[in-house]
């Protein structure tokens, strides 16, 4: 989305509500811990997936050819290395560490990171100059509330910058407490909003997580048929 996003000249805005460190090494005590990368990222990229010459690819190859193979990009450093320098990026990252830890990977990139809430965050600076951008939202889903919080700020957020690309990522979990988020978002009866949810065929190697859905609101046009493209590898 943010490779179409681009295609046109003019500036954008790019924020995300849940940040994180923005760069993540494989082989550390955390990642071999859930054993996440070794049945997803790792296993697709021996089966040459995505392709060359995918943009998401493209930035998973230059990060690993600058701090090795064992390194895998947050969405800050994808969003970074593909957007430009007029372009403006805000990260929200409350938790202190990870803050610590994105400024530090970020520092000289030109982000603003911010210490605060991100669904507050986002909300406080919306709508931003240029209006023109993406909103990425990443919760971790630790707390049943969240779906809930998850879906009031995506309403609240297009009230208030009704142009942005909004990008809201879930889990499929046994519990289904995505469905109430979905069903309160489409109650909304908000413009232009899509969805798209894959099930994962190696759902019981990866723990609890049965899948992966995204609602997505003004989605950047012809992004549909990659969107299907994507499912179409993993599901």
């Amino acid at each position: 989305m943010l490779a179409r996003l681009k295609e046109k000249k003019s500036p954008l805005t790019y924020m995300e509500t849940h940040a994180g460190s923005g760069l993540y090494d494989l082989s550390g005590p955390e990642s071999l811990k859930t054993g996440e990368a070794g049945h997803g990222i790792l296993k697709y990229l021996q089966m040459d997936i995505p392709p060359v010459g995918h943009p998401y690819r493209t930035v998973l190859d230059q990060v690993r050819n600058k701090f090795g193979e064992n390194f895998y990009p947050g969405s800050p450093v994808i969003a970074r290395s593909l957007l430009g320098k007029d372009d403006n990026i805000h990260l929200m990252e409350l938790h202190p560490a990870e803050n610590k830890n994105l400024v530090r990977i970020m520092r000289g990139w030109g982000a603003h990171i911010h210490l605060r809430d991100g669904f507050e965050g986002v909300l406080g600076i919306s709508p931003p100059n240029p209006r023109r951008g993406l909103v990425f939202i990443d919760p971790s889903y630790e707390v049943k509330t969240e779906y809930g919080d998850a879906a009031e700020f995506v309403k609240n957020l297009h009230k208030k910058w009704p142009e942005a690309t909004i990008v809201l990522w879930y889990p499929l979990l046994a519990a289904g407490l995505h469905k109430g988020m979905g069903s309160a978002l489409d109650d909304a009866n908000l413009k232009n909003l899509t969805r798209h949810e894959v099930s994962f065929s190696t759902h019981k190697e990866t723990h609890r997580i049965l899948g992966s859905g995204a609602v997505i609101i003004n989605t950047p046009f012809g992004t549909e048929q990659a969107i299907s493209e994507v499912c179409a590898w993993i599901g």
